[in-house]
């Protein structure tokens, strides 16, 4: 059955609410480093692209519902957005608390850099690490995956069903226990490091009391902590891209 013009136009705007709900939160695309203007552009640009594809599931509820009940859709709509970006956005917060609790433990907490990718200023090795796994999710094409996701929510989240708040917060907590855990796994050599050489510090300045080895130790504390960030590096970028992207395939 073929769709009039304002159901057309209607429909989608809806697609709209939930595509531009999605990115508005999404990591990469909600970046400060983006103009609002081409944030919104770009939702816009997809969701027309992607409209032939989802009018036919959605025009049934476009058709059949009354202007109050399509206020409550709208509403729906842009709030299944915020959770499917939001799901998203939970593995980089939690990449970038355990960053700066890295950087602290090797001394190098204590210098604010320039903010990159958030409003409030970083520590140098946080902002390179957020911005290596921004620049991969965008190198190794898992935008597209965000897109593909959010037609594939239409399938289990259908329009007009509204968004269930006890699954949804359940979901969410689990989402965020599963990104602590990877960020506490990749995070896990530099803890590490930081109790052993702080351990060690400790242990000489009690049987060298006259000698401030805490002040003697730092510049040898971020050198080593330096060399394990260039040789863990790749292995733990990897790691995280591969998380996230088995989340953006299969959640």
């Amino acid at each position: 059955m073929t769709l009039q013009a304002p159901e057309i136009l209607l429909g989608i705007f809806l697609i709209f609410c939930r595509i531009g709900g999605c990115l508005m939160i999404a990591p990469g695309f909600s970046s400060n480093r983006i103009p609002v203007q081409i944030r919104l552009f770009i939702a816009l640009a997809a969701s027309l692209a992607l409209a032939p594809a989802l009018l036919d599931r959605i025009g049934p509820e476009v058709r059949s519902q009354v202007p109050a009940a399509m206020l409550y859709s709208i509403g729906s709509e842009t709030l299944t957005g915020l959770l499917i970006g939001l799901l998203g956005r939970v593995y980089f917060l939690a990449l970038q608390t355990l960053v700066s609790g890295i950087a602290m433990a090797l001394g190098l907490g204590g210098m604010p850099g320039a903010p990159i990718d958030e409003a409030e200023p970083l520590p140098p090795i946080s902002s390179f690490i957020m911005i290596v796994a921004t620049a991969v999710l965008f190198l190794s094409d898992l935008h597209w995956e965000f897109l593909r996701g959010l037609v594939e929510s239409y399938g289990r989240l259908p329009v007009g069903e509204g968004l269930g708040t006890q699954v949804s917060l359940a979901q969410l907590v689990d989402q965020i226990g599963a990104a602590f855990v990877l960020a506490l796994r990749i995070s896990s050599p530099f803890i590490l490091y930081s109790v052993v050489v702080n351990l060690a510090v400790g242990l000489t300045n009690k049987l060298v009391p006259q000698i401030p080895v805490y002040f003697l130790a730092t510049p040898f504390v971020m050198i080593g902590g330096l060399f394990v960030l260039y040789f863990a590096t790749q292995d733990y970028i990897l790691l995280f891209m591969e998380a996230f992207s088995a989340w953006l395939r299969n959640g």
